[in-house]
């Protein structure tokens, strides 16, 4: 009698405890098409993420959108309404992340975008994103060029969203310190941007800024050294790859660029927020990959795991199970109210009106030496 009481209290204490569907996180990337590079960063960072979380099975469905937004929201869709996605992390290029917001939004499907997507009003309700802004990396680029010397500046970018968020992030942070001599646009598969350099050449500017990513932001550079420019040449953040410096080869040779202190964690001083944690994603993750298998792009990817993860362990302590919209609510939720959380690429503190929360103070500029990454400042 006693047992079967023992029996019949334990069978009640089981059923009494809440039962958990899978976690699922839905990751989108551009693992062909002209961001690749940037894809297969992403990539990596997923392989390093947990398969458990709270005593609960988290699965990661990785899609690749060929860079192609149409791709990417065809994607999006299959992950919410087949797969039952808890989340959303990626992609890798502004333009497909503003193509996947608005469904990921309007579906209430928390996204942690690890492109500097910038989104406003009701639609930025479910949507984060572990990239500081374009604004805060050329305000940190225009700074040093200030510093230099240079009153002049050329821009070539691409002929899409991310040229024109480049070029918009520049004349503002440029007003009043630095002239704009010329604005030349390329494609992302384009060869050659022969025309294009020669008006930038002929435009005199003491200092050329691409606003390009990936891989094909070493052409213009290339074509600029072809042609005998001798000035300081910026990039965007988004080039920090070791595809890039394949790529770009000699010609990149003192290529100037805004990052998150991942590139560089051992260059850090001590007393930089980052410093930590830095090394030791670098250390696990070139241990994987091996030496140089670094990036800005992977580091992103991890933050924005680390952004879901702090919403995740909030939402799990809530009595709303994975799959259900209850459990994408207390996620989105638990995500907003981050505080502190350091990761590999800055610091993040969420609020309603910032969903990135992004601390500057991270920030650091680096160049291209002996096809390596060096800190600046």
């Amino acid at each position: 009698m006693k047992f079967n009481k023992l029996l019949a209290l334990t069978v009640a204490t089981f059923a009494a405890m809440p039962v958990f569907a899978d976690i699922n996180v839905g990751v989108i990337a551009s693992l062909t098409g002209p961001a690749a590079a940037l894809g297969a960063e992403t990539k990596k960072a997923v392989t390093m993420f947990p398969s458990a979380l709270g005593g609960e099975k988290v699965n990661f469905i990785l899609l690749d959108d060929g860079t192609d937004p149409t791709n990417a929201v065809k994607n999006v869709r299959k992950l919410i309404s087949e797969d039952k996605i808890d989340a959303l992390l990626g992609p890798n290029l502004i333009s497909i992340a503003t193509a996947i917001a608005d469904v990921a939004n309007a579906e209430k499907t928390p996204m942690v975008s690890v492109a500097p997507l910038d989104v406003a009003g009701d639609k930025r309700s479910f949507i984060f994103r572990s990239e500081p802004s374009s604004d805060l990396m050329v305000q940190r680029i225009v700074a040093d060029m200030v510093e230099t010397g240079a009153k002049s500046v050329g821009f070539i970018g691409f002929s899409d969203p991310l040229g024109d968020i480049m070029f918009q992030a520049l004349t503002k942070s440029a007003a009043g310190k630095l002239t704009i001599v010329a604005n030349e646009r390329y494609g992302r598969t384009d060869a050659s941007v022969q025309a294009q350099v020669l008006k930038i050449i002929a435009a005199k500017p003491d200092v050329v800024f691409i606003g390009a990513s990936g891989t094909p932001a070493a052409t213009p550079q290339i074509t600029l050294r072809q042609r005998g420019y001798k000035g300081r040449i910026y990039h965007t953040h988004a080039v920090a790859s070791k595809e890039f410096l394949r790529v770009g080869g000699k010609a990149l040779e003192g290529a100037l660029m805004p990052v998150g202190p991942l590139l560089v964690a051992e260059q850090l001083a001590d007393n930089h927020p980052t410093k930590k944690t830095s090394t030791l994603f670098a250390k696990d993750l070139e241990g994987k990959y091996g030496p140089d298998s670094r990036s800005s792009f992977a580091g992103s990817s991890w933050d924005a795991w680390l952004l879901l993860k702090n919403g995740l362990d909030s939402a799990l302590k809530s009595k709303a199970k994975p799959g259900t919209p209850e459990f994408r609510t207390a996620l989105r939720d638990g995500i907003e109210k981050t505080g502190k959380l350091v990761g590999t690429n800055g610091v993040y503190t969420m609020t309603p009106s910032d969903h990135a929360g992004y601390d500057p103070s991270a920030i650091v500029l680096i160049k291209v030496e002996n096809n390596q990454w060096k800190l600046v400042k």
